[in-house]
């Protein structure tokens, strides 16, 4: 009984994770508090383009910092200037490669997604009906108002790790991630083979990014979204991925 539900609950997520995230946005309107609104929100945060299989951006975002460190598209990424942690330059970009100076979107939680829009279609960040259509903003938005959680209570920002049981995890990852990441989370390399990158190396490195994922998915490709699952189970799933192979 309990391994046939928890199939039909992985069933149920890729139905409404990994389908509709290589779909195009419509304008039809929906509910922005469903559990899929908000995880697709998240997957635009992460890399908007590819989520609605628009073209990716050429040139460097205008309003990109002078002193940052990246240009071209990467500029256009929700999380390069507000970060996996929500904290901007208060949070894990507060120095390095990433560091902008701009705040993060912790500040914006609960706020009603329609001002979240206003923001979103300002002169700042300048996101055109072109580019995200009204029905993609939106869910941008409910991510931005009802999706966001405190990272600090989850993972520890001194040692990256995450406050999980990787015994708890490890029975989710084998049964749901493993299916593509493989047993050993390293049946996909997401860099080369001079310098590999698997699940186990971003779980240590960026753990913020891994939950982030796990709960949203990756943009462009059909990898579940676990956002309906409880977010302990979420955090334990993150810890065990910390234990796998990094290299």
């Amino acid at each position: 009984m309990l391994l046939r539900a928890m199939l039909a609950t992985g069933a149920m997520i890729v139905g409404l994770a990994a389908g509709p995230a290589l779909a195009q946005e419509t304008d039809e309107p929906a509910a922005a508090s469903d559990v899929w609104e908000i995880s697709r929100g998240g997957q635009l945060y992460d890399k908007w383009w590819e989520v609605i299989l628009a073209d990716e951006p050429e040139q460097t975002h205008p309003a990109y910092p002078a002193a940052g460190k990246q240009e071209g598209s990467a500029t256009w990424r929700c999380k390069e200037c507000h970060g996996w942690d929500y904290k901007g330059a208060a949070g894990a970009y507060g120095a390095g490669s990433h560091y902008t100076g701009i705040k993060g979107i912790d500040g914006m939680a609960g706020v009603p997604i329609e001002r979240i829009v206003e923001v979103l279609r300002g002169d700042v960040h300048g996101f055109t009906p072109e580019q995200l259509s009204d029905s993609a903003v939106r869910k941008l938005g409910a991510f931005v108002s009802l999706g966001q959680v405190d990272m600090d209570l989850y993972i520890d920002r001194a040692s990256k790790r995450a406050r999980g049981d990787p015994v708890t995890g490890a029975r989710y990852f084998q049964t749901i991630c493993a299916v593509c990441h493989g047993y050993d989370g390293k049946a996909i390399n997401f860099r080369d083979e001079k310098k590999p990158e698997y699940v186990g190396t971003v779980a240590n490195e960026n753990p913020w990014e891994t939950l982030h994922k796990v709960r949203f998915g990756q943009p462009g490709v059909g990898m579940v979204a676990l956002t309906a699952l409880d977010l302990q189970i979420l955090v334990d799933i993150v810890a065990y991925a910390q234990t796998l192979p990094a290299e």
